[in-house]
């Protein structure tokens, strides 16, 4: 197999692992900043609303999202989520974001992805990042920029502010015309079985399944042949091994 000429990664549990989502705890920690809460909502009543604003466009139910290929930006929910208890948040949304964000869970790199990402930067093999995600493209690219400040992505894709997500092929073939490359010129890696490994693949890309950061027991296999590896520094043996 030759060398492909870029990567794209996924974001969540690919470059980021990211610890169990507390979204109480975000929204407790953006309600310190509210100027006006009639009602007195407490997070968890926030976060009890919020769970029934999710189930109903399926935001979070794994069946329905896979056959729901469009994103909701987050703005657009939390805008619906405290205006509808009339209450007022003394930030701006990108603000009320990224105070939720930083507050609901732990993050850190992936084992020996800062290493897999300078190896390919010295192979001058390019990088980008598609990420199936409600939070906005700046709050993505700022996290990210953060925990990998290294990072050569040439892009960075937020399906939020391009209204499919993965699987759909729009968002791959968007990628593709950022990158101005032929989908059999890139891998994609992820850790998602479907929205990353089979629509990757559906698209053109070959795919690469990342289990590195996940939990044995929920695994989902992939339907297809795939590079399924553990660890990044298997990515960079198999890369070298094909030079």
């Amino acid at each position: 197999m030759k060398l492909p000429k870029m990567i794209m990664f996924d974001y969540g549990q690919t470059l980021i692992a990211e610890g169990k989502f507390d979204g109480e705890a975000g929204i407790r920690a953006v309600l310190k900043y509210a100027k006006k809460n009639p009602y007195q909502i407490s997070a968890k009543q926030l976060q009890e609303f919020a769970k029934t604003l999710n189930r109903e466009i399926g935001r979070y139910d794994p069946d329905v999202r896979k056959s729901s290929h469009i994103e909701v930006h987050n703005h657009l929910f939390q805008n619906y989520l405290y205006q509808y208890f009339d209450i007022e948040i003394d930030l701006s949304a990108e603000e009320v974001e990224k105070v939720f964000w930083d507050s609901s869970a732990d993050r850190k790199p992936t084992k020996n992805v800062e290493l897999l990402l300078r190896f390919l930067s010295e192979k001058d093999i390019r990088t980008a990042v598609i990420s199936n995600i409600s939070f906005s493209g700046k709050a993505l690219e700022e996290r990210i920029g953060t925990l990998i400040p290294d990072h050569n992505f040439e892009f960075i894709i937020a399906t939020s502010e391009y209204v499919f997500r993965k699987p759909h092929s729009r968002i791959f073939e968007l990628a593709l015309r950022k990158a101005k490359l032929d989908a059999r010129d890139v891998w994609y890696c992820g850790d998602n079985a479907f929205f990353d490994v089979e629509g990757a693949s559906k698209s053109g890309l070959c795919p690469v399944w990342y289990r590195g950061a996940l939990d044995q027991e929920n695994r989902i296999i992939p339907g297809m042949d795939c590079l399924a590896i553990n660890d990044w520094m298997e990515l960079i043996d198999y890369l070298k091994g094909n030079q």
